[in-house]
């Protein structure tokens, strides 16, 4: 998890009980909801959809070393309940190592690439997943490089919609075309 450009972290941060799990619920819910918006808030900053929980325990964003305070692996696995009771991650496999990171959600991703598709005239032109993730049409647009696992998920959306249909998904060039 690189950063790419200064992220502007919270006063929390700086703030050695915020790395300690609180007793009292009042506080605990303030203190969840404080994560909650850090770690969205780092992942969009990062451009991160997926992590994986060892990788994210020791990075940067649960370890503040000017402090040489982290949260603990059963206050990130809290945070991480408390992401997901409110849907902003997703367990992506059956031992719950690895999570998608909805700093948008799938719904509001469909929608951005669904208007894109509209401007640049694609309606019932057939697009593989790769030039609407990396192609040069969408160099300046927020989806440029989403992660396959979330774009599929926005293109599902839009699918059920009836705006988009996919096709030959799993085989050699995957694609959509926009309705």
């Amino acid at each position: 998890m690189a950063t790419t450009s200064a992220f502007k972290w919270p006063w929390q941060y700086d703030f050695p009980p915020f790395f300690t799990i609180q007793k009292s619920l009042n506080t605990k819910d303030k203190q969840l909801e404080a994560w909650a918006r850090l770690v969205i808030d780092y992942a969009q900053h990062n451009k991160i959809y997926s992590l994986d929980i060892a990788e994210a325990t020791t990075s940067e964003l649960f370890n503040n070393q000017k402090l040489n305070r982290r949260l603990s692996t059963d206050g990130v696995n809290t945070v991480l309940q408390y992401l997901e009771q409110k849907k902003l991650i997703e367990f992506t496999d059956n031992g719950r190592t690895r999570f998608h990171i909805f700093w948008r959600r799938p719904d509001v991703w469909a929608n951005m690439i669904y208007q894109w598709a509209v401007e640049n005239a694609f309606l019932n032109t057939p697009l593989t997943l790769y030039e609407i993730t990396h192609g040069d049409d969408t160099t300046n647009e927020s989806f440029h490089n989403l992660e396959r696992e979330i774009l599929m998920k926005a293109l599902t959306c839009l699918e059920e919609q009836r705006r988009a249909q996919l096709m030959n998904i799993g085989g050699e060039n995957e694609g959509v075309k926009f309705l």
